[in-house]
């Protein structure tokens, strides 16, 4: 029985197996497919590198190139592989890293090889080691200096690399001098390859990502404030799938912004590497766009919290939302409204509307502040719904009593049973006080929402709290448009005419839509040490 127990699971483990099989190919058509589409730039890496790679590997592969050259032509296709990254600065950064490194190396290496060749064999030997210590010590205590670790570090290791290689093998090689000129050159080749993909053909700028990614954090934000203003006062006739997609678009919205710290520090390195492109010859603060992300980490906390409010256990009562949904909308459409128009004029690089703020905002909150002030009684509470609560919760704390009195006699008539039913009686008390305790944890958290909403404003307080976030949001915009207003100071962008602000009276929809690209899936990890 066992056995054939065993065989037809073997045959199912089998069968899944052979299905996973069939079905692989296809699978991998519809990544790549789904990939391609998502962003086709990454296409066009992709056959850069190939490219790169044919580029190079013919130093190999024609036997006069080969001649020159010998093996060290490895060299340059390993460098292509380690190089050449998606955009242009991080390939400026590891490309100029390396040929620094590389040269700094072999110029000490050459030095101290000069001086130990001057001593004898048994002080050359210890020559060498004491400076392959007192470098490598140096040199790897330098990588925690802050400056260093952020702008050169990968061009330390490659420091270490290359100069351990040539002070250790001149001891044994006589024509360690050639074997370090080819090395230096097929890497320079290397190098080379790589800055001519990077920047010449079809050129990816981390300055661009790191504009573009701005814009989308505040597009995202805006509509998140929006969405989940909308999705708080939601209508129960609208269908599940269309509160599902209300969900997504808050969580992704918000999620972007929150995300980006470690991403837009590095895409604001790489840019920092990249030759100025644009039409006027001055420097542009990426610096800038760092701190601007960091003020929209602030304000999508506060997007977090909003959205929280939809998920909290008490919640206001629809009939009372809807005395506020007016002035609520109206709100967030103003600040959805702000947001985009500060999207626009980053992607524009101008500065935005002086009407940024408009009345109509100032009116909303007016408005809203009207209608809380017109329903006392939510906020005020009430005496009898109060004594309603209170009663409800004495009625529930007297029937635990009453349950505990029973519990004690019961305890108290086991005591005179005989011996003979005393096993039964022991499983029947076990049974009765598992049962009891079920109860127990059931009836406290009915006990904990009734003292709860027994309290003043019960029903007022999570609208309380949802007015004052999305108040809050208001306060916060105008730190965000102060950091906006500085970048375009700072980055010098065009002044605002009337006409440019095309988009300002649109109105953002919610809707179930493609995401955006996230440049972050564009960072490709390499084996920063390979050599």
């Amino acid at each position: 029985m066992g056995d054939n127990h065993q065989n037809i699971l073997m045959k199912k483990h089998l069968q899944v197996t052979m299905n996973k099989i069939k079905h692989f190919p296809i699978l991998c058509w519809k990544t790549s497919k789904k990939v391609g589409a998502e962003d086709p730039r990454r296409i066009i890496h992709s056959l850069k590198v190939g490219l790169s790679l044919t580029l190079v590997s013919l130093l190999y592969l024609i036997q006069p190139l080969f001649q020159g050259i010998g093996n060290n032509a490895l060299w340059a296709v390993m460098t292509v592989v380690v190089v050449l990254e998606f955009t242009a600065g991080a390939t400026l950064c590891k490309g100029l890293n390396r040929g620094l490194g590389t040269v700094l190396a072999g110029s000490l290496a050459f030095f101290i090889e000069g001086v130990a060749n001057r001593t004898g064999k048994v002080f050359r030997a210890c020559f060498i080691g004491a400076a392959v210590f007192l470098i490598g010590s140096v040199a790897t205590y330098m990588r925690f200096f802050p400056k260093i670790k952020k702008n050169y570090d990968y061009g330390v290791v490659i420091f270490l690399l290359t100069f351990n290689l040539i002070t250790v093998s001149s001891y044994r090689v006589d024509n360690v001098l050639k074997i370090a000129h080819d090395r230096f050159y097929t890497i320079a080749i290397g190098c080379g390859v790589c800055l001519l993909m990077s920047l010449l053909i079809f050129p990816n700028w981390s300055g661009e990502e790191l504009h573009n990614s701005t814009v989308l954090k505040l597009e995202g934000l805006a509509k998140s404030i929006e969405a989940c203003v909308n999705e708080y006062f939601f209508d129960t006739e609208i269908d599940e799938n269309k509160e599902s997609c209300s969900g997504d678009q808050i969580y992704k919205g918000y999620k972007a912004v929150l995300d980006s710290k470690s991403t837009d520090e590095t895409l604001a390195l790489q840019a920092s590497w990249e030759p100025r492109h644009s039409s006027h010859c001055y420097r542009i603060p990426w610096q800038q766009y760092v701190k601007l992300g960091g003020v929209l980490r602030h304000f999508g906390y506060t997007v977090v919290a909003l959205h929280g409010c939809l998920q909290t256990e008490i919640q206001t009562p629809r009939s009372v939302r809807i005395l506020f949904k007016d002035p609520c909308t109206r709100v967030a459409r103003e600040v959805s409204k702000a947001l985009i128009e500060l999207a626009n004029s980053i992607r524009n690089r101008r500065h935005c509307s002086p009407e940024i703020l408009s009345d109509h905002l100032h009116e909303a909150l007016q408005d809203l502040n009207k209608a809380i002030k017109s329903q006392p009684r939510l906020f005020l509470g009430s005496n009898k719904n109060q004594s309603r609560n209170m009663l409800a919760l004495a009625a529930a704390e007297a029937g635990q009593k009453q349950k505990e009195k029973k519990r004690q006699s019961g305890v108290s008539l086991s005591s005179v049973k005989t011996d003979s039913s005393a096993l039964m009686e022991w499983k029947t008390k076990r049974a009765s006080e598992q049962s009891r305790e079920a109860e127990r944890k059931v009836l406290r958290p009915q006990l904990s929402k009734i003292a709860i909403t027994s309290l003043e404003f019960s029903e007022a307080l999570p609208f309380a709290a949802f007015a004052s976030l999305l108040v809050e949001t208001v306060a916060k915009l105008d730190i965000v448009i102060d950091e906006v207003e500085e970048l375009g100071r700072i980055a010098c962008f065009k002044e605002f005419k009337h006409g440019d602000d095309d988009d300002k009276e649109e109105h953002i929809t919610v809707k179930c839509e493609k995401p955006k690209i996230n440049v972050t899936q564009n960072q490709l990890s390499s084996v920063s040490g390979a050599e």
